[in-house]
């Protein structure tokens, strides 16, 4: 596995939740060309980092592989293109969606590809250890390995550490073209574990401080120094399903008959208990026998380097905003048995293969930088394959803006990247009293924190902490969807060519107007209790979308599928789309927050900051799309256009 981590997207009100280690790569397609007339080679399959220069020699003959060769089915062209189609308004094709079963039988692996494939990897002297419709997973040692890809493997230094890879792409014999995708496992960074692990306890308690704003401006720090030459409000409690499904017009819609899959990694003990008793406390529907739902594997694996416990309230906010937008939708939660990419893909996998869903949501991914050629046609393929059935993948863009501050280098994320799926930008939003829409900004947070004195705010605004992801792709092509909506100046950013710019549309993410969510959590008498705090980050926008397309696929009666056709069609229609920008009030927009020293209460002091509004890094929310928001948030429109689409088809 590579070294590439899968990140939560979510922003707490104390800081960012744990980073999460494992490997997710999306980026191009994996090109396959001729090394010699008798073998093909997979591209992307050597990592750049295992070059000359760090080749500490052979690996050990005996050392041990195991691999997984992805397949490509009977006709990959012919999916891709399908794909499209069923997805396009202008296409007669448009909503002709094929069932899961259809789908394999016509674009998946034949019976005599697979047995070709186990064919030559046993003859090699590898093992086979498992076959499913996507992959065939072998074991073996490096002499066999080597034989197989055609490749010697060799031992690279990588910083401080020593790991295995391929001295040079992996190939298959030429009779294979076109069956094999590309191949995983051959690199071992980092080390993979094998035993399996149990889930840890939760996280520790985290509290917000009061005080609060039931609403956006309900509650103004009077007695605190003014910022943009005003007085300033108290940050939000966190919002409710009520005060989001008017802000996003969801009117008398309620995702009836609409089932929505959420992926994450792990899986939360207490779920049932949190989504039932937060709903129960915030007027939220309650939970109908059998709503919600969870697909897990049997064992899990890497939950110390994962960090398994942060996941818990990924996949909480996640389940919990969901209904509290859709109340009526059906609710199934994918957890992967780790956050490697092997294991996410399975769990993207887990829906398509048995169509669990129509909407998924998934709030996780990595910087572009780290994306590697080898699994990204695995990836897309999942969700070309969904895109035939007419389900769609929703990813959040990102918490670190342009990426600068955290990597050095500006950059998108990954998945979000791809071309198949729909990229959620974050805001934030003002919903006023009565529950009305006053505005949104492009999600990005200056801080500075109040004088020793109380009478200034230290070096305000201060320096950047967190923001929507966006940008443009240095790997991905622009895709049809965007030409003569996305500007030449984002799309030609990296140079002459046009590429993908994400993300596609937005909603809510600023910590500072965000979500409230209810978890159990540990406190520091040992002692597991149910508590509710404040969150964000665009794993509060995505989940929130995907809510929002159970709504408007309620309305439009069918299946909504890959949604950026339709989404950039109906792009400069009156009434859609909000058009977020930085600026809305015409002047500099603050929020004053308290939080406690010690995360739980005030024994250890309270601390005071003022976080400026809509200053994403580098990027900007501006009129029109831009790099912050897409197209921009939902509007009372957008719903309502699905119900006027569905009257024309």
């Amino acid at each position: 596995m590579r070294s590439n981590r899968a990140k939560l997207r979510t922003v707490s009100m104390a800081a960012t939740l744990p980073m999460i280690a494992g490997a997710l790569a999306l980026g191009i397609p994996a090109a396959h060309a001729a090394d010699s007339p008798a073998r093909q080679s997979l591209k992307g399959t050597k990592p750049l980092w295992a070059t000359a220069k760090a080749d500490k020699g052979a690996t050990a003959n005996s050392a041990q592989v195991n691999a997984k060769v992805y397949l490509a089915g009977k006709d990959a062209a012919g999916l891709a293109a399908y794909a499209r189609a069923v997805s396009d308004p202008s296409s007669p094709q448009y909503g002709k969606y094929l069932s899961a079963k259809s789908t394999q039988a016509r674009f998946g692996a034949t019976k005599a590809q697979v047995a070709a494939v186990k064919s030559w990897l046993t003859s090699a002297g590898l093992k086979v250890t498992e076959v499913t419709q996507h992959y065939v997973a072998v074991s073996g040692d490096v002499a066999a390995a080597e034989k197989a890809f055609g490749t010697q493997l060799h031992n690279y230094a990588k910083g401080a550490k020593t790991y295995r890879a391929p001295a040079q792409a992996a190939s298959v014999p030429a009779g294979l073209k076109g069956a094999v995708l590309t191949v995983t496992g051959l690199d071992s960074a980092p080390h993979m574990a094998n035993h399996d692990d149990t889930l840890p306890a939760p996280d520790a308690v985290f509290k917000n401080a009061g005080p609060f704003s039931s609403y956006y401006g309900s509650n103004i720090a009077s007695t605190l120094p003014d910022a943009y030459g005003q007085k300033i409000p108290y940050a939000i409690k966190g919002y409710t399903g009520k005060q989001l499904r008017a802000a996003y017009g969801a009117g008398t819609y309620t995702g009836k008959g609409v089932r929505v899959a959420i992926t994450d990694a792990y899986a939360s003990p207490t779920i049932a208990y949190d989504a039932g008793t937060y709903a129960a406390k915030n007027g939220d529907q309650a939970w109908k026998t059998s709503q919600l739902h969870q697909s897990l594997p049997d064992n899990w694996t890497r939950t110390t380097e994962c960090k398994a416990a942060g996941w818990y309230g990924e996949e909480t906010l996640d389940v919990e905003a969901v209904h509290a937008v859709a109340p009526n939708a059906d609710v199934t939660y994918v957890g992967a048995a780790s956050c490697y990419d092997d294991d996410l893909l399975g769990a993207l996998s887990k829906v398509v293969d048995n169509h669990l869903a129509d909407i998924v949501s998934n709030s996780w991914g990595d910087v572009e930088a780290s994306q590697t050629p080898d699994l990204a046609a695995a990836y897309d393929q999942v969700f070309q394959l969904g895109a035939v059935q007419g389900i769609g993948f929703y990813f959040s863009s990102g918490d670190n803006g342009d990426e600068v501050a955290n990597t050095g280098t500006k950059q998108v994320d990954t998945p979000a990247n791809s071309a198949w799926v729909t990229a959620v930008g974050g805001t934030s939003l003002a919903v006023g009293k009565g529950d009305t829409y006053q505005w949104e900004t492009g999600w990005g947070t200056e801080k500075a924190t109040l004088s020793a004195d109380g009478k200034s705010w230290t070096g305000f605004p201060g320096a950047f902490t967190s923001g929507a992801g966006g940008g443009t792709s240095k790997t991905v092509a622009q895709p049809y969807y965007q030409k003569g909506v996305v500007p030449d100046a984002l799309a030609k950013a990296n140079g002459t060519t046009a590429n993908r710019v994400v993300p596609d549309i937005a909603a809510i993410a600023d910590p500072n107007t965000g979500f409230l969510v209810g978890q159990t959590q540990t406190f520091p008498d040992g002692s597991q209790q149910y508590s509710e705090y404040r969150i964000g980050g665009t794993s509060l926008a995505a989940p929130t979308i995907a809510a929002i397309q159970a709504l408007a696929q309620e309305a439009r009666g069918k299946a909504i599928g890959f949604a950026n056709p339709t989404i950039y069609a109906d792009y400069g229609k009156k009434g859609v789309f909000h058009d977020v920008t930085d600026n809305p009030t015409g002047s500099g927009l603050a929020v004053a927050r308290v939080d406690f020293a010690n995360g739980l209460d005030a024994k250890g002091g309270l601390l005071y900051s003022v976080r400026s509004l809509g200053k994403d890094s580098s990027l900007s929310a501006t009129k029109g799309y831009d790099d912050v928001t897409g197209v921009g948030s939902p509007a009372a429109g957008y719903v309502l256009s699905y119900a006027k689409a569905a009257k024309k088809h």
